[in-house]
C-alpha cells in the first residue's frame, strides 16, 4: 500500500459512526475515555505497516490492559467488555459500544477472558482501497504533541543518537534460536524469551527462561554450543491473556551451597489470576532441574491479566526483592500503587532464609513499613505500574528500576527504602491524577523519562561495570520493548547528566541480563540473545 492517502478524509471516515465509527471505541485525547486504546500518540508507537495489521487483524495483539473479559451472571445474561473497575463489591465492564455496565461480585456464575478484541473483524469490508489508505493515513498522523508537556531536565524533547551505535552480536548461532509463538488465530498464546543469566559457578553455562514454562541450559565450548532443557514447569503455570506466565528467576546467594533458585510466574486458580514467587532446587550437577516440587512463597491476586510486574532479584544485603505491577484496569482507578494495604504495585522485599509464623518466608527487621498494622510489611517502595525489569548498581547498590507508563511516559528510577515513586498521582515527571494524592507526601521523581516517539514500553536494564576503561563504565542501559531502541544515561543524585540513544535491537527487548565479567545482553522476546560489543562505540563522543 502506497503513502497517497489524504489524512483529512481519513479522520471524517475515523469520526463517521455510521461508517468506520472508530471513536466508538477509541479516545484521542490522551484520556483513555472509552473501551479501546487511547490513540493520541498511536502514530509514534507503531508504524504503518503495524497499523495496517491492527486494522486488518484486531485480534491478533490485542494492547496490554485491553483484553476482553465475558462475564456470566447467576440470572443467565451474558455481558462482555474491557474491565474498567474492580472492586470488592462489583465488576464494571464497558462495551465496544464504550457504555458501562456495573454487575455485582455476587451476581457473577464465571468469569473468563477472550482471546477475541471487542474490534470486530473486517472493518475494511466497508471501504473502498482509497478509503482505507486515508484511514491509515490519519492514523499515522496521531502523534504527541511536546507541548503538552513542561520542560524537564530528566525528560529531554530530543534523545541524541551516537554517531557510531553500539554493535549487538548474536549470542548463538541462527539455528539455536529459541521457539518462539506470535498469535495466529484466536486462542494461540503470544510467547517468548524473557529471561538470561550465567549458571553461578561456570563460565560458559547460561540458563535461558520461556513465558511458557520452560528453562533451558545453554552451552557454549570452544567448537560447539548445545541446548538442553533445564526445567518444564508448564503445567503449573497460567500462560494465556496478556503478559503472564513465567517471567523472572534469580538464583539464592548461596545457590553452589544449597541448589535453591526462584521463579516468579502466574497461576489460574479459584477463578483469580495470581503472581507467585516458588523456590525450586537444582540438580546435584546444576545442570537441570531437581524435579522436586516447587514450594510456594508468596501469592498475589490480580485484579485483571495485566501489570504483574516482571522481576524478582536477590539484592546486595541477601534479601528476595519482587516488583509487582498495579494489576489493573488501566489508569489505576482503585489507586493500588498509592495503598499501602495490598501488595499491589509495590516493590517488596522479604527474607527466603527465614520463616515468621504463617508465612513461608520472613520479613526483614529494617523493612520500613514493618509494625505498622495498617500498612503491608513486605512493602520495601511503593508507587509504581509496572516495574517490568529491575537491577542492583553492584558498586553502588543502586536500585534502577523500568516502570512501564499509561499512554504518555515511560520512565527510570532509583528507588529506595520506604518511598513514594508518584503512580497514579504522577506519570513520570507529569501529573496524572489527584484522586489519590494526599496533603503532605512526598513524591518522588523518576531519573529519566520519555515520551512515545522514542518507544511505548520501558524494559529496564544494568548499570555497566564491565571494562573500567570503557566510555560506558557506569553508565545505565535500558531500552524499550516496542521501538528496540537502546538508551545509556548518566545520572548523579538521581539527577540526569546526560542520555544516548546508543543502539537497537533486531527483536522486541523483552529483558537484558549480564554475565559474571559485567557483559550486558539483550534477550530478545521473538528468540534470539545479543550481546553488546560496548568496544564498537563511544558514550563520550558528543553526537
Amino acid at each position: 500500500m502506497g503513502h497517497d492517502g489524504n489524512a483529512a478524509r481519513g479522520r471524517e471516515l475515523f469520526i463517521n459512526e455510521e461508517r468506520a465509527g472508530c471513536t466508538k471505541c477509541h479516545s484521542v485525547d490522551g484520556t483513555s475515555s472509552k473501551a479501546g486504546p487511547d490513540l493520541l500518540a498511536v502514530g509514534d508507537k507503531f508504524p504503518r505497516p503495524e497499523l495496517i495489521r491492527a486494522v486488518l487483524e484486531p485480534s491478533a495483539d490485542i494492547a496490554v490492559g485491553y483484553g476482553t473479559t465475558i462475564v456470566e451472571t447467576k440470572s443467565g445474561g451474558e455481558f462482555q467488555g474491557v474491565i474498567k473497575q474492580s472492586t470488592a463489591e462489583s465488576l464494571e465492564l464497558m462495551g465496544a459500544d464504550s457504555k458501562s455496565v456495573r454487575i455485582a461480585l455476587g451476581d457473577i456464575q464465571e468469569q473468563r477472558g477472550s482471546a477475541l478484541s471487542l474490534m470486530p473483524d473486517g472493518l475494511q469490508a466497508g471501504m473502498s482501497r482509497q478509503e482505507f489508505t486515508d484511514l491509515i493515513e490519519y492514523l499515522v498522523t496521531l502523534k504527541q504533541p511536546e507541548s503538552a508537556f513542561t520542560s524537564n531536565r530528566g525528560m529531554p524533547v530530543d534523545i541524541p543518537e551516537l554517531a557510531k551505535p553500539v554493535a549487538l552480536r548474536p549470542f548463538f548461532a541462527e539455528e539455536m534460536r529459541f521457539p518462539h509463538s506470535f498469535v495466529q488465530k484466536p486462542g494461540d498464546v503470544r510467547s517468548g524469551l524473557v529471561w538470561f543469566g550465567q549458571l553461578p559457578g561456570t563460565s560458559n553455562a547460561f540458563l535461558v527462561v520461556h513465558q511458557t514454562g520452560k528453562i533451558w541450559l545453554l552451552e557454549k565450548h570452544s567448537t560447539n554450543e548445545t541446548k538442553t532443557l533445564f526445567a518444564d514447569i508448564t503445567r503449573e503455570i497460567f500462560n494465556e491473556r496478556g503478559p503472564n506466565g513465567l517471567l523472572g528467576l534469580a538464583f539464592h546467594p548461596k545457590f553452589l551451597e544449597n541448589h535453591k533458585y526462584y521463579l516468579k510466574h502466574q497461576v489460574f486458580e479459584d477463578g483469580k489470576i495470581a503472581t507467585t514467587v516458588v523456590e525450586r532446587r537444582a540438580s546435584p550437577d546444576f545442570r537441570a532441574d531437581s524435579g522436586q516440587a516447587s514450594r510456594r512463597l508468596i501469592k498475589i491476586i490480580s485484579v485483571t491479566q495485566d501489570h504483574s510486574g516482571g522481576c524478582l532479584a536477590f539484592g546486595p544485603d541477601g534479601f528476595l526483592y519482587i516488583g509487582m505491577g498495579d494489576t489493573g484496569p488501566q489508569q489505576d482507578p482503585q489507586g493500588h500503587g498509592q495503598d499501602l494495604t495490598t501488595q499491589l504495585g509495590k516493590m517488596l522485599r522479604i527474607d527466603v532464609d527465614h520463616a515468621d509464623a504463617g508465612l513461608a518466608y520472613a520479613i526483614p527487621a529494617d523493612n520500613p513499613f514493618l509494625g505498622r498494622p495498617d500498612v503491608r510489611p513486605e512493602i520495601w517502595a511503593y508507587g509504581l505500574r509496572e516495574p517490568w525489569r529491575f537491577s542492583f548498581d553492584p558498586v553502588t547498590g543502586d536500585l534502577w528500576v523500568g516502570d512501564v507508563g499509561q499512554d504518555r511516559i515511560e520512565e527510570v528510577s532509583i528507588v529506595r527504602r520506604g518511598e513514594n515513586m508518584g503512580w497514579n498521582v504522577y506519570e513520570g515527571f507529569e501529573p496524572f491524577s489527584n484522586r489519590y494524592r494526599k496533603d503532605g507526601a512526598t513524591y518522588v521523581p523518576p531519573v529519566f523519562a520519555y515520551r512515545r516517539k522514542y518507544g511505548a514500553s520501558i524494559t529496564g536494564g544494568y548499570v555497566y561495570r564491565g571494562d573500567r576503561h570503557s566510555s560506558f563504565y557506569g553508565v545505565y542501559i535500558c531500552g524499550d520493548y516496542v521501538s528496540h531502541r537502546i538508551f545509556g544515561l548518566k545520572q548523579q543524585d538521581r539527577a540526569l547528566q546526560v542520555v544516548r540513544q546508543i543502539g537497537a535491537a533486531p527483536q522486541g527487548i523483552a529483558s537484558f541480563g549480564t554475565d559474571e565479567r559485567g557483559e550486558i545482553y539483550v534477550v530478545g522476546y521473538e528468540g534470539m540473545i545479543y550481546q553488546l560489543d560496548l568496544a564498537t562505540a563511544n558514550f563520550d563522543i558528543q553526537p
